[in-house]
């Protein structure tokens, strides 16, 4: 029943709209095969493949009919038609619940989703986060708890762009440059976040560059490495190149909330630059011995100012 589980919500995490191609035999291809073969699991489960007369027993090559198929044979085994009925009406949940999470509802059984990396994002999940962010840019606690992390990732390279934006203008920093200058004030892990505002010129959306970086840990992770694999990303700083290289600046086990969460510090390392540079006189906070309402009166001129930047470029992230 795990692998089964696991066979299920690989189709979630792989999905084959995220394949270079679907033509026949390819990756695509077979993706697409085995999300079609959800509609045979139950029948699969009641009626598996036995061993016949003569001692053969055959073994599907798709993984969610293969391992459908043992759960049948375990069954069978045991010979139980309540135990039976009672698994096919938990695998129909668990189908159901990868269907949910496909369309972006997170809620119920498919609130797994929010611990898992894909190689892909809901359209309507970007956009829930995106609200989140727009409330409050420096991140919010429902990014973690109820969102896709691929898709909250994507909303928040958007929010750091801006931020960066807002930042460099202020700094007079590239925005590309203004997370790593921030780790002068308070060490934080910048290289990440500063490798996805270089990424902007290059790319047409934050999507693109947020679906790739994930993509090519989820390959590294599973012994693969991405055609265009850059052997050292991050490690310029290296004096001993003797040292391992890092083949991806993201943890391969969990690679969109790690990338969600280094996103939401580079925010964060923004919002030190911004106090950094702001003249306190040109606020409105009259009393010079309060510090912290100074800070926080910092702390909502960049909000005000993020959010406004954040809105005026919105179509990239549409």
């Amino acid at each position: 029943m795990s692998a089964l589980s696991e066979s299920l919500w690989r189709c979630y995490t792989h999905p084959a709209s995220a394949a270079a191609s679907t033509e026949s035999n390819t990756e695509g291809w077979r993706r697409q095969q085995t999300r079609e073969g959800f509609a045979t699991v139950t029948e699969a489960i009641r009626s598996p493949h036995l061993v016949d007369e003569a001692g053969y027993l055959t073994v599907e090559y798709d993984p969610v009919q293969e391992t459908a198929h043992r759960v049948g044979r375990a069954l069978h085994a045991i010979g139980d038609q309540a135990l039976t009925d009672a698994v096919v009406t938990d695998v129909e949940a668990e189908i159901g619940a990868v269907e949910n999470a496909e369309l972006g509802d997170l809620t119920g059984r498919a609130a797994q989703a929010v611990v898992l990396s894909r190689t892909d994002a809901s359209p309507s999940q970007v956009a829930a986060a995106d609200a989140v962010l727009d409330k409050d840019p420096l991140g919010g606690s429902e990014l973690f708890r109820e969102l896709e992390p691929t898709a909250a990732a994507i909303a928040a390279a958007h929010w750091l762009k801006a931020a960066a934006d807002v930042t460099s203008d202020l700094s007079g920093i590239p925005a590309e440059q203004v997370v790593a200058a921030a780790d002068d004030i308070e060490a934080l892990p910048y290289r990440t976040p500063t490798a996805v505002l270089g990424l902007y010129p290059f790319a047409d959306s934050p999507r693109s560059i947020i679906v790739e970086m994930i993509s090519d840990a989820m390959l590294i992770a599973e012994g693969l490495a991405p055609a265009d694999l850059d052997l050292a990303p991050g490690d310029e700083e290296a004096d001993d190149e003797d040292e391992p290289v890092r083949l991806t600046l993201l943890d391969p086990s969990r690679p969109a909330r790690d990338l969600l969460e280094d996103l939401l510090i580079g925010i964060h390392a923004c919002r030190l630059l911004y106090a950094e540079y702001t003249d306190a006189d040109d606020l409105t906070d009259e009393d010079d011995d309060i510090e912290d309402d100074r800070r926080d009166e910092i702390d909502e001129a960049f909000r005000v100012a993020v959010r406004a930047r954040a809105v005026q470029d919105r179509g990239r992230l549409l």
